[in-house]
């Protein structure tokens, strides 16, 4: 994708997963990061569709995936999906997670062999959220295996938000309010920096 932008080629970006990266929890970070990245390469040139949805997992994403993901042409897709994948009533075991996970990045690299792919670890839930969820700590490993297995880029956040997680919970709810989603600080201020880190970008460029 950066390597497209340098050539003034234009770059849509399909966001793909739970409520932590749709709706306005999304666009929080996502505006941030096109903003950015427009500052730098030139305006008009990048365009993102945030093409997950609240409360759905990696069954839902694989089932959607077509009309979601392959229909809006990407140059880079984003997945997210450990966060629900590991929601205890759902019943998705790490394996199936992982199946998933793998048959979205083959569909990508199927559609396209260019094509970006940044699978992203996300925050840690508190409170009741976090016991609805109580091997996250494992779908999250999958990300990462995934990602070093499958030879895509990995965008992990987890350990930013411990460092705020470790200077107390009332510190924490700053971020993410409901010990569940990041609200508009926490998207702006921890998940838009490390992906304009990832991709040698910051937040001063703009």
């Amino acid at each position: 994708m950066i390597e497209q932008l340098k050539k003034g080629k234009a770059q849509h970006i399909v966001v793909y997963g739970t409520s932590l990266s749709s709706g306005g929890n999304g666009k929080a970070w996502m505006d941030v990061v096109s903003a950015c990245i427009e500052d730098r390469f030139g305006n008009n040139l990048v365009s993102y569709t945030l093409a997950g949805k609240g409360g759905m997992w990696s069954v839902w994403g694989v089932k959607n995936f077509e009309d979601s993901v392959i229909a809006k042409k990407p140059d880079a897709v984003f997945i997210e999906f450990g966060m629900n994948d590991a929601f205890k009533e759902y019943g998705t075991s790490v394996a199936l997670a992982k199946l998933n996970l793998e048959y979205m990045i083959d569909r990508v690299r199927l559609y396209s062999d260019s094509c970006d792919i940044f699978l992203q670890v996300m925050n840690m839930p508190i409170g009741k959220s976090a016991t609805f969820r109580p091997d996250l700590s494992a779908y999250y490993a999958m990300y990462r295996d995934v990602a070093r297995e499958k030879g895509v880029m990995l965008i992990d956040h987890y350990a930013n938000w411990q460092t705020i997680l470790d200077q107390g919970e009332e510190t924490f709810r700053q971020y993410v309010p409901d010990g569940l989603h990041p609200n508009k600080k926490g998207g702006e201020k921890v998940i838009a920096p490390k992906i304009l880190e990832f991709l040698n970008l910051s937040v001063k460029d703009k």
